[in-house]
């Protein structure tokens, strides 16, 4: 499954903030043509024979590899056991290494409920039959996380026109925050290309690119401030470590959900355990917390994803799903 996107045509793009993508582009379904979408909503369709429905005797569950799966695994553990008795189904936790691994493994068949990065939900609703319903937000509702460029305070980096010849980290090309949106943004508000005014890395996760600024691999990074908050709050960094010197607008931050051909009975049960799940002392209010999050809140791939869809389009990012 290849991510095939041409980053350099975008030079005239106008600020991230105002980009002007016709609503034809918006709404076309980019699905691949395995899926079916009758009902317009952008993501597969349940099979309408029985027979293509899954009903596995264990639920496996993956969390987007933002951060060390071992620490997750232990966040999730209680959720987990929360949908067991929701579904009547065992379920186990699948500690994802990479985007592309989780992406491969839905579309394989071996994963059948996670959370995508904002970034990766895309290419997995098109590519892997990835139906998002939900995501984390605070308790007024309000949801999201902003795109930061951070680095050392001794780092010589003042401002953003000061990376150019320097190194920066992006996380991995699918990511939204640690890839797509500051791509878009460095060449059309500051016209900073890679490879040519900066050197580039790919860090494989936003973690991976906090420590490597404060550990002076990197001179600055593209990272999610949800993860860095988190990783302040464990004290993994300390805000004496790093400075911010952009911050973007608020996007959409994890999309869980099922595979579309998950038993529509079972995808039921599945969103309950979602909607039923008590955060009040839980391990994942614990996490979360540290982020702004406090439930799971009803969402659509069509309405929240939009922003996300936009830098896609403005990107010229297509997905060759083979």
């Amino acid at each position: 499954m290849n991510l095939v996107s041409n980053i350099q045509k975008f030079a005239t793009l106008p600020v991230l903030l105002g980009l002007a993508i016709s609503s034809a582009t918006l709404q076309a379904s980019d699905l691949a043509p395995r899926f079916t979408d009758a009902n317009g909503d952008m993501v597969a369709d349940a099979p309408t024979d029985p027979k293509d429905w899954i009903d596995p005797n264990v639920l496996i569950f993956a969390y987007t590899p933002v951060e060390d799966p071992a620490v997750y695994a232990q966040v999730w553990d209680d959720f987990l056991k929360h949908m067991e008795k929701v579904t009547g189904k065992r379920v186990q936790f699948f500690p994802v290494q990479s985007n592309a691994a989780q992406l491969e493994a839905m579309r394989a068949g071996r994963l059948h409920v996670a959370g995508f990065n904002t970034g990766s939900n895309p290419l997995a609703v098109n590519c892997a039959g990835f139906v998002p319903f939900t995501m984390m937000a605070r308790d007024d509702g309000s949801f999201g996380y902003e795109m930061e460029i951070i680095t050392r305070p001794d780092s010589g980096i003042a401002k953003v026109e000061d990376i150019k010849g320097r190194s920066l980290a992006f996380t991995a090309p699918t990511s939204n925050s640690g890839y797509k949106a500051p791509s878009a943004l460095l060449s059309a508000e500051f016209g900073l290309e890679a490879e040519v005014d900066f050197t580039p890395s790919f860090s494989g996760s936003h973690d991976n690119s906090i420590l490597g600024v404060v550990n002076k691999d990197y001179d600055a990074a593209a990272i999610a401030n949800s993860v860095l908050k988190r990783m302040v709050s464990r004290n993994v960094v300390s805000e004496a470590d790093y400075t911010t010197i952009y911050t973007s607008q608020t996007f959409p931050t994890t999309g869980y959900g099922y595979v579309y051909n998950l038993k529509p009975e079972l995808a039921e049960k599945v969103k309950e355990a979602f909607f039923s799940y008590e955060w009040a002392g839980s391990p994942l209010e614990a996490e979360f917390k540290n982020s702004g999050e406090a439930q799971f809140i009803p969402i659509t791939y069509k309405e929240h994803w939009e922003v996300v869809r936009t830098i896609d389009a403005a990107m010229d990012v297509t997905y060759n799903c083979n």
